[in-house]
């Protein structure tokens, strides 16, 4: 906000100073302000829809990016081709430069070129495209969580760190390369199309000639607070003695969401005797080079959304025939990030801070990315190492030939890898790490990943089919079944029959479990698509309302603020609509885990939750009923963040995100630099003058104002 300096003559002459001035000179320092914003939106235009890229650290150093502390300033210029860089990175009279790029141009090779010209490039700014590419493209890296994985120098070292098998050949690595100036995805058409014409109508050159000032420039601003890796982050967060007390990084964490198919007091945390579960394991996070923007689709999504219809499917029949076994329903989040939620849960196990431990294990089925596009086809991973024990090689076999003989009658096939290579990214490997459990990982890819957008912002519905016939609602759209709806619901009725077996269930019964591919295509609506819907409205609480939104929720894990992801929520209440019952119980009850006020049990048995419900017929109002379910979160933070401090963890994810103030970009014209310094010169020269002015007639106020005085012995 601009203001203007006031000069007061006090004098003993003249004893203006009135109450009256007083208020007129505050209300015209108010008008004045405001009138300052009203010119800062006359010479800056905002942009509205941004994405940028932020700063994330471990243990041994920095990715992401990130802009000085007042933002990064430069002339717009719009690339048009990879050989077009030369006019920016050297050619080009009025560096430093934001680069405009269309979608297709923003590829490891123009982007590692751009960065190592960090003198002549103030930002780059990614056009948002309007459909998918048709080239591959994934920002990760090639061999996903390498080095937290199972296999290392001590475990399978022939295995170990892709070896064998090349799981993300497509991975490019820009999301793990530490950029020094600011990156922003641009959605919105209007600022683009603004920017395009600033671009052409100044910045164009004429004929081959430069072009003449003023000249269109932007601003992107999205300064990150911590620099060069967790341990200095972490200690700088922790210095009490700093000038300011604020947190410059936070750990990436969240929350995992688990149930169970009979209830298990969660309140006596460790061993249960007698107690002998089946892991039903899928992963819920996602990532992609810009923060906010992560579909997951087919890299998480496809895989926790079988596992919730699977549950679903099994409700009924393990409520009828409960098997021997208990199937613990675990999604894991923050998996992205070398394992934070699997290996969190094997920590709080092997230190009794779990409701059940390592020792109640029976065997472990994890669903992973399952979009079948060119055959229908599934592949059975394991682990090569630990099938070694015969025990555990047995019961491996067994669980295939369940898989094998649930998928009868299904039309999918269900293979092995013809050669002995390690299991692919997986949450089952932090098990493995911790001792040797039978175990099994679904996928669509025998090798390589069929995911050709793996951990990117095209991982989206589009990309896995989730598409609507033209002119249907919202409502129809989330009732019309779908292809990929039906795919995912064949997958989960495999999936929900070996379960039931792997428990100890008959053949008999598991045969005749099904999953719904109509509750498939809502949950796959309500991930994809849009949040805000008739559904899942009636299916949440009231507050969690205005969470809802009409577009694809964000998997992105997030830095831990003790806060649960809207995604988790989500997640949460779908498993326990899918897996639990309605009772008859007050809001107030419902709300203090209790059945009714005598009831001191149940709370350590289930979650109880009061949800909005239904519309009413003719009528605004909903009708709120209670859950009862075993649908509970747990912590899903790193325990070298957590628990143990050692922010140089070699062991346990190592992973935080920065903290920053503002993220927002603005263009607007720039002058020449010449014209810049006469400004300042003219400025400089009003400021001197002015105070030569008030030197003087400060000096001479006894003449100046001694006109009117009345002599001191005037009498009346």
């Amino acid at each position: 906000m601009s203001t203007l300096p006031v000069v007061f003559f006090l004098t003993r002459k003249m004893d203006f100073l009135t109450n009256k001035w007083v208020v007129n000179l505050l209300l015209c320092g108010f008008l004045l302000g405001v009138s300052s914003t009203a010119v800062e939106n006359k010479i800056y235009i905002a942009l509205n829809s941004t994405f940028s890229c932020v700063r994330l650290l471990n243990a041994t150093h920095q990715i992401g990016c990130q802009s000085s502390l007042s933002g990064n300033v430069g002339i717009v210029h719009m690339l048009e081709s990879e050989e077009n860089l030369e006019f920016v990175l050297s050619t080009g009279r009025t560096p430093p430069y934001v680069v405009i790029i269309e979608s297709h141009l923003f590829t490891r090779s123009v982007m590692l070129k751009l960065k190592n010209s960090t003198d002549r490039v103030a930002g780059v700014a990614v056009v948002a495209p309007s459909d998918n590419p048709a080239s591959n493209f994934s920002p990760h890296v090639t061999c996903p969580n390498e080095n937290t994985g199972l296999y290392s120098e001590t475990y399978g070292p022939e295995l170990s760190h892709c070896k064998v098998t090349v799981w993300n050949p497509d991975g490019n690595g820009l999301s793990y390369e530490a950029f020094q100036f600011p990156i922003f995805l641009m959605k919105d058409d209007n600022d683009t199309s603004r920017i395009r014409q600033c671009y052409a109508e100044h910045n164009m050159p004429v004929n081959g000639s430069e072009p003449q000032y003023p000249l269109c420039a932007m601003e992107l601003r999205s300064h990150m607070s911590a620099v060069l890796d967790t341990p200095t982050c972490m200690r700088r967060s922790a210095d009490t003695f700093s000038l300011s007390f604020d947190k410059v990084c936070d750990p990436l964490g969240n929350f995992n969401v688990w149930a169970s198919t009979r209830p298990i007091n969660n309140t006596a945390k460790g061993h249960k005797m007698g107690e002998s579960v089946v892991i039903a394991a899928a992963r819920i996070d996602s990532h992609s080079f810009f923060f906010g923007i992560a579909p997951g689709a087919h890299s998480a999504a496809s895989g926790f959304i079988t596992l919730l219809a699977a549950a679903h499917a099994l409700r009924n029949a393990t409520q009828a025939s409960q098997p021997n076994r208990t199937i613990l329903y675990t999604f894991f989040n923050g998996e992205t990030f070398d394992y934070i939620g699997s290996s969190r849960m094997v920590y709080d196990m092997e230190n009794q801070q779990f409701a059940v431990d390592l020792d109640n294990i029976h065997s472990v089925l994890e669903v992973g990315q399952v979009i079948l596009q060119n055959e229908p086809r599934l592949w059975l991973h394991s682990d090569p190492v630990s099938r070694k024990n015969s025990t555990v090689k047995d019961e491996v076999t067994k669980l295939m030939d369940n898989l094998r003989s649930s998928a009868t009658g299904v039309g999918i096939a269900m293979d092995e890898p013809s050669v002995s290579q390690a299991l692919p990214p997986a949450s089952l490997q932090r098990f493995l790490l911790s001792r040797p459990i039978p175990g099994v990982v679904i996928t669509d890819h025998q090798s390589t990943f069929t995911n050709r957008f793996y951990e990117s912002m095209y991982d989206n519905a589009k990309y896995v089919n989730v598409s609507y016939p033209a002119n249907l609602t919202a409502e129809q759209q989330l009732q019309f079944i779908t292809d990929t709806a039906k795919s995912l619901a064949d997958i989960a009725t495999i999936v929900a029959r070996t379960l039931y077996k792997q428990a100890g269930g008959s053949d008999a019964v598991a045969s005749g479990i099904n999953a719904d591919p109509q509750m498939v295509t809502r949950i796959l609506f309500s991930f994809l698509v849009s949040s805000n819907n008739s559904w899942l409205q009636e299916i949440i609480p009231a507050d969690f309302n205005g969470h809802l939104k009409n577009e694809p929720a964000d998997l992105y894990v997030g830095a831990f603020q003790h806060s649960i992801h809207d995604s988790v929520v989500m997640l949460q209440h779908m498993l326990a609509n899918l897996t639990g019952s309605t009772v008859n119980v007050t809001q107030e009850d419902c709300q203090n885990q209790r059945e009714d006020e005598e009831d001191k049990e149940n709370k350590h048995l289930y979650y109880y939750m009061w949800v909005q419900g239904a519309v009413l017929p003719n009528s605004t109002t909903r009708e709120g009923f209670c859950v009862r379910s075993t649908a509970r979160t747990s912590r899903a933070v790193s325990p070298a963040m957590d628990l143990l401090g050692q922010y140089d963890s070699r062991n346990y994810s190592t992973w935080t995100e920065s903290r920053w103030k503002e993220i927002k970009g603005r263009i607007f014209l720039v002058a020449s630099h010449d014209l810049e310094m006469l400004t300042l010169g003219v400025g400089v020269g009003v400021l001197l003058s002015s105070l030569l002015l008030t030197y003087f007639l400060s000096s001479k106020a006894e003449v100046l104002f001694s006109a009117g005085r009345e002599p001191t012995n005037a009498t009346y």
